[in-house]
């Protein structure tokens, strides 16, 4: 038996995915929302059989893990016979700081780090620590691991992850690029390495995680060597509704003119920005899309903008890995807005890029992956679903 549970726990929710390793095969999946909150309630969907919504009453993380195991083990819409035949749990964690390069099996060491780390993810550590302590709570003897979404990218040079301020803030607060995103970059770009039959090791991949949140990484030998997100996820690209990249003077600027406190501040950059903020519509790149079509112009320039970053990041990092043999787009927009692909794709053509529209806007939607270049262009394009929750169970099964 080899059924891995995965664990994603936010603040106030909680997803979940079991996964039977022989044949990596999904048995059920769902997600515990309003943890704390009245009107809470477990959406279950078990693979094969109809999805059930339970109205429920969460106090804390501790319930809402032991309402999933309940709906796992359930006569009528569970998927296993007792909690026994569940071998470990995989847990997404935010920040591993400088401490984690690759996945862990979780000690008193290694949370003690995770708690370290709470301070340079405010938002989502402490919420994956509730998660561990809960499972912990429920199942003793269970082994659990720890899946960091920035070890992947550890093996970035300094020269890459260092900024230009003074070295004792890199030494004294950890202040550096750590990016995040990293199991979704590690798995499309193992997944694109697989489809071109060719090892990892002598690829150069530009993945480009387009969602709500978006980061681009380059793939050198199967290595992280640069990343879009930084010390945040607020640097890089212009995402759903951060601004990403902007002059830092911006924010005293801003806290002077419209006497606004860094909380305000941190709160406009993080909430209120990027295709939201230019757009004054949607962070919804549906939405956005929809608008253009119409006529409206700032949901075009929203577009545009956001099309613009992208095509940089691909072209320095082409630069930074002296070439590159594939691009992969994954993640929400990534995979399913074929104008932004193709705009992005059309001003790359100088890089040797063919591009081939029918593929592109008919992706077979039985895989729902493949690629989007001509089969002689010089650089693949490919579209690859990420699967985060597979590439954590895949490390934990290695773990274990």
């Amino acid at each position: 038996m080899n059924k891995i549970l995965i664990i994603n726990a936010g603040s106030s929710s909680l997803k979940y995915q079991l996964i039977d390793m022989d044949g990596e095969k999904v048995l059920a999946k769902g997600n515990a929302e309003r943890i704390g909150i009245p009107d809470s309630f477990l959406r279950h969907t078990p693979t094969g059989k109809d999805k059930v919504e339970l109205e429920v009453k969460f106090n804390d993380h501790v319930d809402a893990i032991k309402m999933v195991i309940d709906a796992l083990i359930h006569p009528e819409y569970g998927v296993i016979k007792d909690m026994s035949e569940i071998s470990a749990v995989g847990h997404r964690v935010v920040h591993g700081g400088e401490e984690f390069s690759e996945s862990v099996v979780i000690d008193k060491e290694v949370m003690d780090a995770i708690k370290k780390n709470a301070e340079l993810a405010p938002l989502h550590n402490p919420a994956n620590i509730m998660g561990i302590e809960a499972c912990q709570n429920i199942m003793p003897n269970i082994p659990m691991t720890a899946v960091f979404d920035t070890a992947f990218h550890q093996t970035m040079p300094k020269k890459a992850f260092l900024y230009a301020v003074p070295y004792q803030t890199y030494e004294k607060y950890g202040i550096r690029r750590y990016g995040f995103h990293g199991t979704s970059h590690k798995y499309v770009a193992l997944r694109a390495a697989k489809m071109l039959n060719k090892p990892i090791e002598s690829l150069k991949i530009i993945t480009c995680h387009l969602g709500n949140g978006s980061s681009i990484t380059a793939i050198k030998n199967g290595k992280s060597v640069d990343t879009s997100m930084g010390f945040t996820p607020l640097e890089g690209l212009p995402m759903g509704t951060r601004s990403g990249n902007i002059d830092p003077a911006i924010i005293s600027y801003m806290m002077e003119k419209a006497n606004l406190s860094s909380e305000d501040v941190n709160e406009t950059l993080n909430k209120r920005s990027g295709v939201l903020g230019i757009s004054g519509i949607s962070s919804d790149f549906r939405d956005l899309t929809s608008a253009a079509e119409e006529g409206n112009e700032r949901a075009r320039m929203a577009l545009d903008v956001f099309n613009y970053q992208v095509e940089k990041f691909i072209g320095s990092y082409a630069a930074a890995m002296s070439g590159v043999d594939c691009i992969v787009f994954t993640a929400g927009v990534g995979e399913n807005t074929p104008i932004i692909r193709e705009d992005v794709c059309l001003s790359l053509e100088y890089m040797g890029i063919k591009f081939d529209k029918e593929r592109n806007s008919n992706i077979p939607s039985k895989v729902k992956e493949g690629p989007i270049t001509t089969d002689d262009s010089k650089i693949s394009v490919m579209v690859i679903p990420t699967n985060e929750e597979l590439m954590i169970a895949r490390e934990t099964m290695e773990l274990i």
